[in-house]
């Protein structure tokens, strides 16, 4: 690791996130970034879409689903989706004690043990399901709780996802599908958790280039320098460029919040903002509205960094439109 200048830490930042135009396919892309991060918010598109499109421009998305469901390549869990390769690494987590969260979930289902069972059953004798194809058995009911209101079902699947007894192995829409994680995951090696660590940080830092490490940007002896393309593009609130707030800081003098929670008088900007990269400089933010009913892409509003000069922005913009669908760009 070596300490680097604020200008070639921001170049091997945006190098190592592939958006250098270095970006080659979906598998290729979410195997140097790691992961993609899931999110119901989609106001314009679905985060792990939306990634995707800042790297590849307009993909298909069937061909994500078909990574994920059909040639199995990738995998979901815990909100995140994953290269296959990295199963291991998630099955050493999926068996973690040591955090407050894992003894909550490890006790909740000691407590609700008979239900766990009727899951399980379910699923195996069943399966592949919805969850509210499990919940129409009439096992069990549904009860209020002040926890978790009548979503008992869904926080059983997700504490069973956690520890690895089920898996998601595909969508219906938004809709999760569950069956076994045995039937789903392939055989893998053992990793003991401290080796899992060490190789999910590794494989974190390299995928970053440049983390922020007591007030100093540091490189992964990977990371490389080098000129990148003056290419216009939108992030997404999720994306690993800016998911680190203070390195955001760090590396641009950016500040940047996710506003959807903060009432609308008070926002600074607006409700869903991306920020925009141009080369290697964080230039701006915009916030875009796809209409899926008119099929319009709006642009609600724009704003320039202090001392960045606005840049040409039709061409992201009939990018997106045409990744969305949209037959219109109101800018």
């Amino acid at each position: 690791m070596r300490e680097v200048p604020v200008e070639v830490a921001r170049r091997m930042a945006v190098r190592a996130q592939v958006l250098d135009e270095s970006a080659h396919g979906v598998l290729e892309t979410v195997r140097r970034l790691g992961f993609l991060q899931l999110d119901p918010i989609s106001s314009i598109a679905p985060p792990q879409h939306l990634v995707l499109w800042s790297r590849l421009g307009p993909f298909q998305t069937a061909e994500l689903e078909r990574l994920l469901w059909q040639e199995r390549k990738l995998v979901e869990w815990d909100a995140f989706v994953f290269p296959i390769e990295d199963l291991p690494i998630l099955k050493a987590f999926m068996r973690r004690r040591d955090r407050p969260l894992d003894r909550r979930i490890i006790a909740w289902l000691k407590e609700h043990a008979a239900y766990r069972r009727y899951v399980l059953k379910e699923l195996r004798e069943r399966g592949p399901l919805l969850s509210r194809e499990i919940e129409d058995a009439p096992a069990h009911r549904r009860e209020g709780h002040r926890w978790w209101g009548e979503r008992k079902m869904g926080l059983m699947l997700n504490c069973l996802s956690a520890r690895g007894e089920v898996a998601v192995v595909g969508r219906r829409g938004k809709q999760r599908v569950w069956d076994l994680a045995e039937r789903w995951y392939p055989e893998t090696e053992t990793l003991p958790l401290p080796k899992a660590r060490k190789l999910w940080e590794e494989s974190r830092f390299r995928a970053l280039g440049v983390r922020l490490e007591r007030g100093r940007l540091v490189a992964h002896p990977d990371a490389e320098d080098g000129p990148v393309p003056a290419r216009t593009t939108f992030l997404s609130p999720f994306d690993r460029l800016v998911h680190d707030r203070d390195r955001a800081e760090a590396l641009w003098g950016f500040r940047y919040r996710l506003e959807m929670y903060v009432p609308a008088a008070k926002r600074e900007y607006g409700y869903y903002v991306l920020p925009i990269l141009h080369g290697d400089r964080l230039v701006g933010r915009i916030e875009p509205v796809f209409d899926r009913r008119e099929k319009v892409l709006r642009v609600k509003g724009l704003w320039w960094e202090p001392g960045e000069d606005p840049v040409e922005l039709r061409k992201p913009l009939a990018s997106l439109a045409t990744f969305l669908g949209a037959e219109r760009v109101d800018a």
